[in-house]
């Protein structure tokens, strides 16, 4: 069973992205450890939102989707319910888990290397 507390969270977290109180990398650095389905694509659709960042700049249409988007996310979270499956199923094929916070030296670097060419 997933932990409302945490949906609840995380929901918080990406209304704080939204209006601007918290950026994207310090949102996702407070993400819970977790395996739930949910919160993972939430994280995932955060780091799409800042990868984004210059076409939502040039494209007010796309930025205006991508909000909704991340809107409709906070609010079914802040509601402790479960994302649509659809929704869970875009992320699913490309993405594993929350990242952990970068180790340092040699370790960290292969780690995240093979972590990013998807070994």
């Amino acid at each position: 069973m997933a932990d409302l507390n945490d949906r609840k969270f995380v929901g918080r977290l990406i209304y704080a992205v939204l209006t601007e109180r918290k950026t994207v990398r310090e949102a996702i650095s407070l993400f819970p450890d977790t395996k739930d389905k949910n919160i993972e694509c939430a994280y995932h659709a955060l780091v799409h939102y800042e990868a984004d960042e210059d076409l939502r700049y040039h494209d007010i249409d796309y930025r205006e989707e991508q909000n909704d988007y991340l809107e409709f996310i906070a609010q079914t979270l802040s509601a402790g319910k479960d994302l649509p499956r659809n929704i869970i199923a875009d992320y699913e094929p490309y993405y594993h888990g929350v990242s952990k916070p970068w180790q340092n030296g040699i370790k960290g670097f292969f780690k995240e290397f093979l972590r990013f060419i998807n070994i």
